[in-house]
């Protein structure tokens, strides 16, 4: 698929995505995020870019970590996670945080400016992560810090099933190497062909944990990837597909809800 393609699928995708977002992935992410942060180390008075911010879940303990000195840039690629952000930003009083609609790959800032850099479960959906990383390395200080969290592998990940029950009726066009980071040592290789030193991975198994069948398909459908695909489905055919996707998370179900598998893979570097 053209990146470009590719891009303006993520960005209305996401546009479709932002109204369930929180309520069905903000507890379920929570563990991979706080390790995130742990592993990144902000400290006061620094300047973090927080790339593919989403609503802002980890831009707005980051703006508390550096503090009235410091400063936090969240970008994105989808205009209304950005509004939401933004909105929350003003509730919590956050004037440190400024919030900025940008691609991963064309993040347009001087050389040198930041002392970290965060992305949390981004990376997956840009067309050339490599070069995203590239350009995070240019754009830290020496000294500075790149920490990213993806989803691990596919096969730790119960919930992909989604991908095939979508796609066999409408194209999501997600990423089809949506997992390739999370493989092997991929992480820990893009980040030190693109500059960074001191690579250190994390992989971090969490169970991705729904009350009902109803928040497990909310999940999957409106509030991640692959919501701009269904968006276009008819009734009859979410029924059939929420039905089979059901099937695909059976062995997960605990009681009236589901506590599905899932793998997180974290990693930080450092630019010399």
């Amino acid at each position: 698929m053209e990146a470009k393609l590719q891009r303006r699928i993520q960005r209305y995708g996401w546009d479709k995505a932002c109204a369930d977002y929180e309520e069905y992935w903000k507890k379920q992410i929570e563990p991979a995020q706080k390790r995130l942060l742990e592993m990144a180390g902000l400290r006061p008075g620094e300047r973090v870019l927080d790339i593919a911010c989403g609503t802002g879940l980890i831009t707005f303990p980051a703006a508390i970590a550096v503090g009235a000195r410091g400063s936090i840039v969240a970008t994105d690629i989808s205009e209304r996670m950005l509004e939401r952000g933004r909105e929350e930003a003003q509730k919590r009083g956050l004037g440190n945080t400024t919030f900025q609609r940008a691609d991963a790959e064309s993040l347009d800032f001087p050389e040198s400016s930041f002392d970290a850099a965060l992305c949390s479960l981004g990376l997956m959906y840009v067309p050339e992560p490599l070069n995203a990383l590239r350009l995070v390395h240019r754009l830290l200080r020496p000294g500075g810090r790149m920490a990213a969290a993806v989803w691990g592998r596919r096969e730790r990940c119960g919930w992909a099933g989604i991908f095939p029950v979508v796609d066999a009726r409408v194209k999501s066009e997600v990423c089809p190497m949506f997992f390739q980071l999370g493989s092997g040592d991929s992480l820990r290789t893009a980040m030190e062909l693109a500059g960074f030193t001191e690579v250190e991975v994390d992989r971090l198994v969490q169970p991705l944990d729904y009350a009902s069948a109803k928040e497990a398909i909310g999940a999957a459908f409106a509030g991640g990837p692959v919501a701009l695909a269904y968006s276009h489905f008819g009734r009859d055919t979410r029924e059939e597909a929420h039905a089979e996707y059901l099937e695909t998370i059976r062995p997960y179900r605990r009681g009236g809800g589901y506590s599905i598998p899932s793998e997180f893979v974290v990693a930080v570097g450092r630019k010399k």
